[in-house]
């Protein structure tokens, strides 16, 4: 609730600030940045620790408090952008220091069901915050301002750490959860490397690194909500209340999708994954368009292909690595994606204020690239194994 309620207006949020299309652009492009390409460091930090729910914690702990904190922006002049950037890029590092140990925590619960399911149903539950946190904004700028729609957040993030930490209070080890022996070069003790060798993914397969590249081009053409509800606002499209209530909507299909693709990947395998370089390529033409109708069918498409690529995406992931160096490749994963959600962010801006047509050709061309890779990368090496 807390963070995509906050992440519904971010365009309206920073154009009430004075931000361009490309500051947008680049803030949230950097954010995806920061919550990707740090998980380089905290992939391994985890695996080395074993501290998994601290960090867990701890990352969604940061996004509780600097979400609020974006109630201040408008009262801080000429600073207010700054700020405002500023707590965007916090509450994305939360992100970054929690998702590889919170992936990893996943893994383990969901082995006995198939991860495909099990990724699947956590993403569609992680929606259901995601569908009412931009409501509940919604409702509140309607009612009052942009800004008290911030400070209510407050609320639900307060509730989400009282959560987590009886959470880890009943369930310390998820590894409980496994119901089936851990393979004999599992049991095996890992070899450890230097820490920036692990960062880097040192050890991992050919099929791990063709694969996160893969996906990772998908994210990066994948363009932001932040330029989507730019889009809305500048243009007229419709007032700044709406534009919480399309993400809502987003996030709704994206629920439905992740439990869709998870369910269809257990069944079939990774030719499912083929869709999303399609997907991707078709939003630009769409969300960016002129009429509502073309936005809003693109915001459709948008969250089916979100709705992929932070679930099924992330199991295959889970099934071509190890259960010692999951949160490492992990990490590892973000990072690859990370550097180009920051060049996709600022290249999207950048396109959008000046050749839309430009921008739909070069999203479409990067993705040409991401479905050869898969192909090439699912064909050449065996289907991965699933657990359940």
């Amino acid at each position: 609730m807390v963070y995509e309620g906050a992440r519904s207006v971010y365009g309206p949020v920073l154009a009430a600030l004075g931000a361009s299309a490309v500051v947008v652009g680049l803030v949230t492009g950097a954010g995806e940045a920061v919550a990707l390409v740090l998980r380089l460091a905290f992939g391994p930090i985890a695996d080395r620790t074993g501290r998994y729910w601290s960090l867990t914690i701890v990352g969604y702990g940061l996004t509780a408090v600097c979400v609020p904190l974006l109630w201040l922006a408008p009262r801080l002049g000429v600073a207010g952008l700054g700020f405002a950037a500023t707590m965007i890029l916090l509450e994305r590092l939360g992100k970054a220091v929690r998702s590889p140990s919170k992936s990893a925590l996943l893994a383990h619960v969901a082995t006995a069901v198939g991860r495909g399911r099990g990724f699947g149903v956590h993403k569609a539950l992680d929606q259901v915050g995601a569908f009412a946190g931009p409501l509940l904004v919604a409702a509140v700028v309607a009612a009052s301002s942009l800004w008290v729609g911030m400070a209510v957040l407050a609320v639900p993030g307060a509730i989400a750490m009282v959560l987590l930490l009886t959470l880890r209070a009943r369930v310390p080890d998820p590894g409980v959860y496994d119901d089936q022996p851990a393979p004999a070069a599992m049991e095996a003790p890992v070899e450890r490397r230097g820490w920036w060798a692990e960062a880097v993914g040192a050890g991992l397969s050919g099929d791990f690194f063709r694969y996160a590249f893969a996906a990772s081009l998908t994210t990066g053409g994948l363009v932001t909500f932040g330029i989507i509800g730019y889009h809305l606002t500048i243009d007229g499209l419709l007032p700044v209340a709406a534009v919480p209530l399309v993400y809502a909507g987003a996030m709704a299909v994206e629920a439905v999708a992740a439990l869709v693709v998870g369910s269809v990947y257990d069944r079939t395998g990774t030719r499912v994954l083929l869709v999303v370089p399609v997907l991707v390529a078709l939003v630009p033409a769409l969300a960016l368009g002129p009429a509502l109708w073309t936005v809003l069918a693109g915001v459709v498409v948008w969250g089916i292909a979100q709705g992929v690529q932070d679930s099924t995406i992330k199991a295959v992931v889970a099934d071509l690595v190890e259960a010692p160096r999951r949160a490492t490749a992990y990490g590892v994963f973000a990072g690859i994606q990370g550097a180009l959600a920051i060049v996709g962010g600022v290249t999207a801006g950048w396109l959008y204020e000046r050749s839309l047509l430009a921008l739909v050709v070069v999203v479409a061309l990067t993705q040409v690239v991401a479905l050869v890779i898969l192909l090439q990368t699912f064909r050449g090496s065996a289907r991965p194994r699933r657990a359940g």
